[in-house]
C-alpha cells in the first residue's frame, strides 16, 4: 500500500526548484483506495505502521551494534502539523537508550552569544544512536527570516543582501561535515494545509484537555502563513542535497503522515550496510572457554 516508490516520491530532488503549492497536503493515493472505506484503509495503514515499527526496532539494534553510523532526523512544520505525535508513534518501539529527542524552543542568552548552529551541534547523536530534532537549526532561516527582529548581536555589516544565502551555505557545509563522518540525515517537512491547521486549533480551544496546547502566539504565527511558506520554499530549495535530503510529507491525515515517515526511516536504515560485529579468533576462543567453564559449574 505504501511502498518505496512512495518514499521516493516524497523526496525532493536536489537542484530542482520546488513550489509548495504543487504538493498536496493530503496523500495523493487516498482516492485510489476509496473502495476500502475510511476505517478499513486506516486499519491497513496502521498495520503497515506496526510492521515498520517492528522492523525499525531490529534496524536500531543493528545500528547500535554496528557502531559506524548515527541517524539524525529533523522535523520542521507549522504549528499543529503533528510533529510531537509523529515522533511519539513512529519511535514508540525504539530502545530509549539509543535514541534522544530534542525539542528546541526559544534560544537562551547563552545560545545567542554563540553562532546559530552551536546549540544544535551539542545535541548531535553519537555513533550507533538516533537523534531527533523537533524543530532545528532551520528555525534560524525560517522563524528568524519571517521575524528578522530576532537577529541579535550581529555586526551590521553581516546583515547584507547575501545574509540568508550565507546561512544556507553554512547549513549545507554543516550537514556535509556530519555526512562525511557517518551521520545519516533525514529532514521531514510535514506539509499541513492552512484549513487543517484551523480545524486543529479549534479542537485545542474546544477541548479542555487540549487547551494547554494552544497559545496566543499560534495565531500570530498563523497570520504570517504565506511568509512562512516562502521561507520554507527558499530553505528547502537551498538545502536539499544528496547527503541531507528533504522529504515533503502530507500532514492533513495524521495516520498517513506517521506511516510515510516510518517507512522512510525504516527503508533508509535497511539500505545501510549494517552488521553485527564479527568476533576475531581470540574472542571466539574465549567464548568456547567460557562455555566450558560454565558447563563445569
Amino acid at each position: 500500500m505504501i511502498k518505496q516508490k512512495d518514499v521516493d516520491y516524497l523526496r525532493v530532488k536536489p537542484g530542482k526548484k520546488i513550489d509548495l503549492k504543487d504538493f498536496n497536503t493530503e496523500w495523493d493515493k487516498l482516492k485510489k483506495f476509496e473502495a476500502y472505506g475510511s476505517d478499513t484503509l486506516k486499519e491497513k495503514v496502521n498495520l503497515l505502521l506496526q510492521q515498520n515499527l517492528t522492523d525499525l526496532t531490529k534496524a536500531q539494534q543493528l545500528l547500535y551494534a554496528d557502531d559506524r553510523y548515527s541517524l539524525l532526523i529533523v522535523f520542521q512544520a507549522m504549528d499543529a502539523a503533528g510533529k510531537d505525535g509523529t515522533i511519539k508513534h513512529v519511535m514508540s518501539g525504539v530502545n530509549p537508550q539509543g535514541c534522544q529527542v530534542y525539542s528546541f524552543k526559544k534560544p537562551s542568552l547563552e545560545d545567542v552569544e554563540h553562532n546559530f548552529l552551536w546549540r544544535y551541534a551539542k545535541c548531535l547523536p553519537e555513533r550507533g544512536h538516533i537523534g531527533i530534532f523537533n524543530r532545528s537549526y532551520y528555525e534560524d532561516v525560517l522563524a528568524v527570516k519571517v521575524h528578522p527582529e530576532l537577529l541579535r548581536n550581529l555586526p551590521e555589516g553581516k546583515r547584507n543582501k547575501a545574509f540568508w544565502q550565507n546561512r544556507y551555505e553554512d547549513i549545507n557545509a554543516f550537514e556535509q561535515h556530519l555526512y562525511r563522518n557517518g551521520t545519516v540525515i533525514l529532514k521531514f517537512f510535514l506539509n499541513l494545509s492552512k484549513h487543517e491547521q484551523k480545524k486543529r486549533f479549534l479542537d485545542r480551544i474546544d477541548k479542555p484537555e487540549k487547551n494547554w496546547k494552544f497559545s496566543a502566539a499560534d495565531l500570530t504565527e498563523r497570520a504570517c502563513w504565506q511568509d512562512y511558506m516562502s521561507a520554507y520554499e527558499d530553505a528547502i530549495n537551498a538545502t536539499c542535497t544528496e547527503w541531507a535530503p528533504w522529504f515533503i510529507v502530507p500532514a492533513d491525515n495524521k495516520w498517513v503522515t506517521r506511516a510515510l515517515v516510518a517507512e522512510t526511516i525504516t527503508s533508509t536504515l535497511k539500505s545501510l550496510d549494517l552488521n553485527f560485529p564479527k568476533l576475531g579468533k581470540d574472542q571466539a576462543d574465549l567464548l568456547v572457554k567460557a562455555r566450558e567453564a560454565l558447563a563445569k559449574e
